[in-house]
């Protein structure tokens, strides 16, 4: 009957009977509740951090929608600037190109009318000149002297 199992168990009986009276039970049981309260306390800790980083995350999402935003906003500006400024100079481009064209078409004009005022007025002194040589030629003395002169006073009025 006592036999060594029974010397084991009690030894054993009395091991855990020594431990309850020391209050070991008390101990690991504390030091597993304030363990317990150190693990919640970290997971509290974790779940505030997480909110907190969400908030964070959401706040640059938000303050990068809002940036592209404003960026699109941008861009559409400068390209409908751009666009305004393109007809603005290409407006400007064929005004100045039609004035330039009229200016140009004017002083042709005008260079057009001086040659042929030139030109008639060289045609008048050839036919002066011809006819004063073929009537000095043909008449001689006063009276052809005169008749010259008045003939070529009236072929001058005439070409004037």
């Amino acid at each position: 009957m006592f036999n060594d199992a029974f010397f084991v168990a009690l030894g054993f009986a009395l091991f855990v009977a020594l431990l309850g009276y020391l209050g070991v039970h008390k101990t690991v049981t504390g030091a597993l509740d304030n363990r317990a309260q150190k693990i919640q306390a970290e997971l509290d800790e974790a779940k505030r951090l997480r909110e907190e980083a969400a908030a964070v995350l959401a706040s640059f999402e938000k303050k990068r929608a809002e940036a592209e935003a404003e960026a699109q906003a941008i861009v559409a500006q400068a390209r409908a600037e751009a666009e305004a400024l393109a007809k603005e100079t290409a407006q400007r481009m064929e005004e100045f190109i039609a004035r330039r064209t009229k200016q140009a078409e004017t002083k042709i004009a005008a260079a057009e009318a001086q040659a042929a005022l030139d030109v008639r007025a060289a045609a008048a002194d050839a036919a002066v000149k011809a006819a004063e040589i073929v009537l000095s030629a043909e008449a001689k003395g006063a009276a052809g002297e005169q008749l010259v002169a008045k003939g070529i006073a009236d072929l001058k009025a005439l070409t004037h």
